[in-house]
């Protein structure tokens, strides 16, 4: 499609601040973007009211009750669980596209392969595009990165958990490092990022031996012209399910640095209570011994999820952060990315200087 996205998002009984991962990412980010939310259950009242954020945009019941936002697509900003398509949506996506709209969507199911919504979507003219279909050939991670001088640096987001601010924190933080004068590129990893940016490979649902290889492609071509890369993490490496992907991401995109993102009030993986969250500390040292045979990717900033918190309690995590870690601790949204992007920019210049200092360019 050639005219700008209007997303109406469709979040049916799952509209709130962990349950809509995707439609509260492009809520954030680019809400000029999003004219309405789909969910029958919020019905009537503003995205700032379930959120906290988003404005007056209007939460509505149906898809007919949508159109007069003019929407020319219908984005699925919900993940029901193993990304399948629950039953009673289809009455929902079939009102859709015989009104005219395009579907978006990052299930794990691909919405296009149905029989019945691939030929409406024919009859009416409209587009359903399934983001997490990756390319029909990727690479093998080979460390082609590695090849990048010191002009570039790679950035990666890691993790204490899932759903713990990883894309988000390398969002808010391309904002403030463009401000400070940097070209800055995103690498998005996973369907939210995708729809975001308006580009990337959804890397959890890339064969395995793959997940690498994609990682580098993506890190590659957003090099060309950049100064910095930020590539955002999946996963977690303490994960019993999807620690896999954050491996693949780590030695396919050979990141220069890390930034770890975590939730003080999170002490155990979610929805695996037997799983603890070590420390700060802990888990520093383990993305050292991780990262340290490919190539040394330190941590250099901590990112806080503290929505839970107050203020006061906000602080005071962070400020246990600093002390415990010794790095610049923030909340990116909460307070200020300035914090990190101003380390992250430290760091990029130190690598220049180095490579100066050693006779390089």
């Amino acid at each position: 499609m050639t005219t700008a996205p209007r997303y109406l998002i469709l979040a049916d009984g799952a509209f709130g601040p962990f349950t809509s991962k995707t439609a509260n990412g492009c809520l954030r980010f680019t809400p000029e973007q999003v004219v309405g939310v789909l969910d029958a259950a919020q019905a009537g009242r503003t995205v700032q009211d379930v959120l906290g954020y988003g404005g007056a945009i209007p939460v509505v019941a149906s898809v007919a009750a949508g159109l007069p936002l003019q929407p020319n697509i219908l984005l699925i900003g919900i993940a029901p669980s193993g990304g399948q398509l629950p039953a009673e949506w289809r009455p929902i996506l079939r009102a859709a596209l015989e009104a005219g709209l395009h579907i978006w969507s990052g299930l794990h199911v691909f919405i296009g392969d149905d029989p019945e919504f691939a030929a409406l979507a024919a009859t009416h003219g409209v587009e359903i595009l399934d983001v997490r279909k990756p390319p029909a050939t990727l690479p093998v991670s080979s460390g082609s990165v590695r090849q990048l001088g010191t002009e570039t640096t790679v950035v990666l987001t890691v993790g204490s958990d899932c759903n713990i601010g990883k894309m988000t924190t390398q969002l808010a933080v391309r904002s403030a490092l463009r401000d400070m004068g940097y070209a800055v590129a995103f690498v998005g990893t996973g369907q939210t990022g995708i729809f975001i940016d308006g580009k990337g490979t959804s890397v959890d649902a890339v064969v395995a031996d793959f997940v690498g290889g994609a990682a580098e492609q993506m890190v590659l071509e957003a090099a060309s012209g950049a100064d910095i890369v930020l590539v955002e993490g999946q996963g977690s490496l303490l994960h019993p399910g999807y620690s896999g992907v954050t491996l693949g991401l780590l030695h396919g995109s050979l990141p220069h640095a890390l930034v770890l993102c975590t939730q003080p009030s999170r002490t155990t993986i979610r929805n695996n209570e037997w799983v603890p969250i070590p420390s700060l500390s802990e888990l520093i040292a383990l993305h050292d011994a991780v990262t340290k045979p490919l190539r040394h990717a330190p941590t250099i900033a901590v990112a806080m999820n503290t929505f839970d918190l107050s203020d006061d309690a906000a602080r005071d995590a962070i400020e246990r952060g600093m002390a415990e870690t010794r790095l610049p601790v923030t909340d990116p949204v909460r307070f200020d990315p300035m914090t990190i992007a101003q380390a992250i920019a430290a760091f990029h210049v130190s690598r220049a200087d180095g490579d100066r200092a050693r006779g390089g360019r």
